[in-house]
């Protein structure tokens, strides 16, 4: 598994990108209409399917997947995440809260994709999934993954995550500091959505390489 891989053969190289310093939270969005604090992160998960191959973190799912990311930055992969094993997926639902599109980035996907150069972004360990959004759970708008060379724009599973509120100051919701993938309401024509599906994007005859995740936040939130 790609998370155990990380811890090996990097483990000298550790998280110094990921850097500990604060972010200024100069890309993060807001509450728009909420009467308190929203539900920024995913609150339950209302349906899954497991795939074969990789399983590290299904037994404790889906708590690992619930609440802000675990980034162990540039470098190595966070071990705080659910494979979804070949082929599988999970959606996930934020309590009463929406994803509105606002301006840039409206939701971040956190994997534990690291770099295996930490000079080099093309060095990424990517596992990747698909990503699609929903209103009602049942009608889904899905972002086109390049997946056949870097950069896989369109896709979950290949920017590390440097935001973790258990080790560090990173702001989680601000896309220009946090790591993971940013995605646009805009890319697939809806002004909200309540409902995000993640789905593993394995490479053929590849059991191995399956998407971990680890969360999703709300970069522009709104509560009805």
């Amino acid at each position: 598994m790609k998370a155990s891989v990380a811890l090996i053969a990097l483990s000298l190289l550790g998280s110094s990108c990921g850097g500990d310093a604060a972010g200024n939270g100069a890309g993060r969005g807001s509450d728009e209409g909420c009467p308190g604090p929203a539900a920024r992160f995913a609150t339950a998960v209302i349906s899954h399917e497991f795939g074969p191959g990789q399983d590290h973190g299904q037994a404790a799912f889906p708590a690992p997947v619930l609440g802000p990311p675990s980034g162990e930055g540039c470098c190595r992969g966070s071990l705080q995440v659910t494979s979804l094993g070949d082929g599988g997926f999970a959606v996930l639902e934020f309590g009463n809260t929406r994803i509105l599109d606002g301006p840039g980035p409206d939701f971040i996907v956190f994997e534990n994709a690291f770099l295996v150069d930490e000079l080099d972004p093309a060095s990424v360990f990517a596992e990747l999934g698909v990503v699609s959004v929903s209103q009602d759970g049942a009608s889904w708008a899905s972002y086109t993954c390049e997946a056949t060379a870097h950069p896989y724009d369109g896709c979950a599973g290949w920017h590390p995550v440097l935001a973790n509120p258990e080790t560090n100051q990173i702001d989680p919701l601000d896309p220009l500091l946090a790591g993971g993938d940013p995605f646009d309401l805009a890319d697939v024509g809806l002004e909200w959505a309540r409902y995000v599906r993640i789905e593993d994007r394995t490479e053929p005859d590849d059991d191995s390489a399956t998407f971990d995740l680890d969360a999703v936040g709300i970069v522009h939130a709104g509560c009805p």
